[in-house]
């Protein structure tokens, strides 16, 4: 079965197996936050999903929604990409949070803000490659993020070029945050490069054809 096949024919069984990793990073995550910021922030993973790669705007709401976007690529025993995205107004909530600020004080980026939302992508996806890592015995080497504020068809355009020929799915962890009493949606993507997938569901118990090792 071709990469391709594969990951757009995941059973069950093997996206539990990714959400599962997904719902333990994303508790350390949490863990992490709160230690950076001193609030109690609550995060779950609702869904967990694959779309192709053409497909990622329309899960942000539409090519030309403003969002925040995290890149950074993946090293190690299973090389891929990773891609965390929030909507305008949950990424200026968080760097408002983050900053010490008034709610709804921060309406344009600083330089210290990008910083402050690379350093929330960094946690995330370190937690998430954490958890992985845990249930594989794999390593994986997160690269330094880079940090796009455009329009969501505009930032997938960028990826696709950086990407070229490694990949036509992703793997979409739907990430949901809690700070106080406001919702913060993100959704983190993991886009595996060809071959890599194969490993994680073997060395996760779940092989090729979805059944339990």
């Amino acid at each position: 079965m071709s990469e391709g096949d594969l990951i757009s024919r995941l059973t069950a069984a093997q996206l539990d197996a990714l959400k599962e990793a997904g719902n333990i990073g994303a508790g350390n995550a949490a863990t992490a936050l709160y230690q950076m910021i001193g609030k109690k922030i609550m995060m779950t993973v609702p869904r967990a999903a694959v779309i192709p790669l053409s497909q990622v705007p329309d899960v942000l709401g539409g090519p030309e929604v403003l969002v925040a976007g995290v890149f950074l690529r993946v090293l190690g025993d299973v090389p891929g990409s990773i891609l965390f995205v929030m909507p305008k107004d949950s990424a200026l909530y968080l760097v408002d949070m983050l900053m010490g600020r008034p709610e709804s004080s921060t309406q344009v980026l600083s330089e210290l803000d990008q910083s402050a939302l690379k350093e929330i992508g960094n946690i995330l996806a370190s937690s998430y490659l954490n958890a992985l890592a845990t249930f594989t015995r794999l390593t994986f080497l997160p690269t330094v993020p880079a940090l796009a504020f455009d329009m969501a068809g505009a930032i997938l355009d960028v990826i696709l070029a950086e990407l070229g020929q490694l990949g036509d799915y992703a793997l979409l962890i739907e990430t949901r945050f809690q700070a106080e009493s406001a919702h913060v949606e993100g959704h983190f993507f993991l886009i595996p490069d060809p071959g890599s997938l194969s490993i994680i569901l073997r060395a996760l118990g779940v092989d090729d054809d979805g059944a339990s090792n």
